[in-house]
C-alpha cells in the first residue's frame, strides 16, 4: 500500500466492521463523505466519472463499505466503487419482511412522498452489478425514476433514473399499517420481541439470541419470515408497480 494511503484504509477511517460479521451493527457504518472504494481504501472522489455504471440507491449494507468490500472480493472482482453522498426525495428506509441469513432483519425502501434523506449512491460496472444482483435473492432490483423520485448528487446533477433493492416479501410496518423506519438493528429487535410471544419462542429475548439463532438457520429464518405475514406485521412498500412482470 501507497504509504499516502495509510490513513485512508476502511480500519483507519473506522469502517473496516461490516454486518454480516457484527449484525446487530447493521446497516454497518456509512462513510462520512463521498469515496471511492478501492479495496481496503476509500479515497477522495474528486470527479465522479460513471459512463457504463449503473447509480444504485443503498438503503442498507450496501452503503457499508465493508459489506461492499466483502460481497465484491469473495466473487473476485477487484474494481473500485464510486459512493456518492446524495439527497433524496421520495424515499424512506424501510425495514424488509424477512429475516436474513446473516442474522439480521435488513432494510428495504418504502415510498415516502415528500420525504428527503441523505442516502449513498453506488455507481457499479456490469460486473460489480452482477455480483451485488447475486447477493440480493429475497430483493428485486427496481428503477426509481424522477419526478416521482429525486436524486441530488453532490455536485447538483440530478439523476433522471436510479436502481434500488425492494424486498420480494413486503416491508414491516409500525402497527398501524404504516411501513416502520429501520432504527437500527438492536432496538428494532428489541421492540419485535416485546411485542410478539411467537417470536420470542422461536429467537429467544434478547438481540444477541436472535442473531445466534438465526445465522445459518435457512428453516428458522423461513419461519420467522412467515410468521410476520402469520401476525399481520406486513405491508405494501409502495414500490410494488415497479417491479417487471
Amino acid at each position: 500500500m501507497d504509504a499516502r494511503h495509510a490513513h485512508r484504509t476502511l480500519e483507519a477511517l473506522g469502517l473496516a466492521g461490516s454486518p454480516r460479521d457484527q449484525p446487530l451493527s447493521y446497516p454497518g457504518a456509512w462513510p462520512a463523505e463521498s469515496g471511492l472504494l478501492d479495496g481496503d481504501l476509500l479515497l477522495p472522489l474528486d470527479r465522479l466519472s460513471h459512463p457504463g455504471r449503473t447509480p444504485v440507491l443503498a438503503v442498507g449494507s450496501n452503503a457499508s463499505p465493508a459489506q461492499l468490500r466483502y460481497k465484491l472480493a469473495v466473487s473476485g472482482v477487484r474494481s473500485a466503487v464510486p459512493m456518492v453522498k446524495s439527497r433524496v426525495t421520495g424515499v424512506e428506509v424501510g425495514v424488509s419482511a424477512h429475516v436474513s441469513l446473516l442474522g439480521y432483519l435488513s432494510a428495504s425502501p418504502v415510498e415516502a412522498p415528500g420525504r428527503e434523506r441523505e442516502l449513498f449512491v453506488i455507481w457499479l460496472d456490469d460486473a460489480q452489478l452482477a455480483v451485488v444482483d447475486a447477493t440480493e435473492p429475497n430483493y428485486d432490483r427496481v428503477a426509481l425514476s424522477a419526478p416521482r423520485f429525486r436524486v441530488e448528487l453532490e455536485n447538483g446533477e440530478t439523476l433522471p433514473e436510479v436502481f434500488s433493492y425492494v424486498n420480494r416479501h413486503g416491508v414491516l410496518h409500525d402497527g398501524t399499517g404504516t411501513p416502520r423506519t429501520h432504527p437500527g438493528q438492536r432496538a428494532l429487535i428489541t421492540e419485535l420481541l416485546a411485542g410478539s410471544p411467537a417470536l420470542r419462542i422461536l429467537f429467544g429475548v434478547t438481540p444477541e439470541e436472535f442473531v445466534a439463532r438465526a445465522r445459518a438457520d435457512v428453516g428458522l429464518c423461513d419461519r420467522g419470515t412467515r410468521l410476520f405475514a402469520e401476525e399481520k406485521m406486513v405491508t405494501r412498500s409502495g414500490l410494488e408497480d415497479l417491479r417487471c412482470g
